[in-house]
């Protein structure tokens, strides 16, 4: 069986909107969740405070199999530096393919590109193949929330991971 290809990372466009919104509800899970799972009618995948430039898109066969979103963790100047990847979500299909080491990768250069310094992201303490992925590239864990969510009926800690780039 020939090797997978690598996924194509690219920006997303506004006609990425029902790609993107199926890939939040299949990979949905209380593992990296905190919102309920989402129910119809559907929200629009992109709004006001978010917006197809804050999102990188992964593609494998010209189809659309995950996505990683950056943004500034807030709008002081004083924080400019700084940037945070506000989700990562990446198909079945996708995962242990380095799908999702491709996006973290893509962002980490965006992030560079748009001058930052730093960047940071808050990932659910039992999400072990996250953190492990995320650590292996190169972040490190900066504090916990110890059981700040309540998830199917379990406690569970919110971490906070950065580096610097």
């Amino acid at each position: 069986m020939p090797e997978p290809l690598a996924p194509r990372i690219r920006a997303a466009r506004s006609a990425d909107a029902e790609a993107l919104a199926l890939v939040d509800r299949l990979t949905w899970s209380p593992l990296h969740a905190v919102m309920p799972e989402p129910q119809p009618p559907y929200s629009p995948f992109f709004d006001e405070r978010h917006v197809p430039e804050d999102y990188l898109v992964a593609e494998t066969d010209d189809r659309v199999v995950g996505y990683v979103r950056l943004a500034r963790p807030t709008s002081l100047a004083c924080n400019a530096h700084v940037r945070q990847i506000q989700g990562l979500a990446v198909l079945d299909e996708g995962r242990g393919r380095g799908v999702g080491r491709a996006l973290i990768r893509a962002v980490l250069d965006e992030a560079r590109r748009q001058g930052a310094r730093r960047i940071t992201l808050r990932v659910l303490g039992h999400n072990t193949p996250a953190r492990k992925l995320y650590e292996s590239e190169g972040f490190v864990v900066e504090g916990v929330l110890p059981q700040e969510f309540l998830l199917d009926g379990e406690y569970v800690d919110d971490v906070f991971m950065g580096r610097p780039l």
